[in-house]
């Protein structure tokens, strides 16, 4: 028997990145199969049933990706909503009309990532490079973000 999945209100995004050898910071895209917009973006997608936000984006990125569920996430400030009918339509009724959409990183040590069927190619992008990738401007926001975190020395506060 097929347990059903009841679909959660509220979407993921889990921005992938390995530094390098040489101390170069990668950002990890997927590229959407054609019949799902065909355009680049970081692993997303939604939660199920009761997960919490962390729980779907662990989720989601190894269905997606073949991020090991055990991979250690850091929750970004970066969030956003996003129109119900531009990710699945109308599933719980009238008055939820935008879904909020919660942002994660994974530094990964690999640079192999086993894609699902929803995707047709990745690459391993510097920041200006994924940044022009991307369509929309909160995974560009989500980027920056990232990069930022990752690129600014650290200010001590006295």
């Amino acid at each position: 028997m097929i347990e059903s999945v009841a679909r959660a209100p509220f979407q993921v995004l889990v921005l992938p990145y390995r530094i390098t050898d040489e101390d170069e910071i990668l950002y990890g895209l997927l590229k959407r199969d054609a019949s799902t917009g065909g355009y680049w973006q970081p692993v997303a997608g939604g939660g199920e049933d009761d997960e919490t936000p962390e729980q779907a984006a662990r989720r989601e990125a190894f269905e997606e990706a073949g991020i090991p569920v055990e991979s250690e996430l850091t929750k970004l400030e970066s969030f956003s909503t996003l129109p119900v009918d531009a990710v699945c339509g109308f599933l719980w009724g009238d008055d939820v009309v935008v879904l909020p959409q919660h942002c994660f990183a994974v530094r990964l040590q690999s640079a192999s990532l086993t894609l699902s069927e929803e995707h047709t190619e990745y690459r391993w992008l510097s920041y200006d490079a994924a940044r022009e990738l991307l369509s929309w401007d909160d995974n560009r926001t989500a980027l920056w973000e990232l990069n930022y975190r990752l690129t600014q020395p650290h200010q001590n506060s006295t």
